[in-house]
């Protein structure tokens, strides 16, 4: 069976930082682009950022939402099959429900284009 699982949620003050991790089991995360999204309340779930997978077409670049760019990091550790966002300077506004999701082939890194999801973890920024 497929899973992603994500940790590393938590209650940040304002301009903290977190380390969410997605786990995968059942299949090799680096077969895949691994996309972070996030959720809002009342909100669209939104892309963050996107890493490619590092063979064949990919590249293993990651990409970001311009929100995010030189806050977030996104990387692979394909030794323990994880993909890790590191999060840094949050702002309340980013309070959200933090997804990883898996994309095979060439597909764009989009909601849309998501093949498996993780079910996610709190982030909540508040003082």
């Amino acid at each position: 069976q497929l899973h992603l699982v994500e940790s590393g949620g938590g209650l940040v003050q304002p301009g903290g930082s977190l380390r969410l991790s997605c786990a995968a089991s059942g299949f090799t995360l680096d077969d895949y682009a691994v996309g972070w999204f996030r959720q809002a309340p009342g909100k669209r779930r939104e892309g963050v950022s996107c890493i490619n997978y590092n063979h064949g077409y990919g590249d293993g670049h990651p990409d970001y939402a311009d929100s995010v760019k030189g806050r977030f990091t996104n990387t692979r550790d394909n030794t323990k099959n994880t993909v890790s966002l590191q999060v840094d300077s949050l702002n309340r506004e980013e309070t959200a429900v933090y997804y990883c999701g898996v994309v095979r082939g060439a597909a764009a890194c989009v909601v849309a284009s998501v093949n498996y999801w993780g079910r996610g973890t709190q982030v909540t920024v508040a003082s």
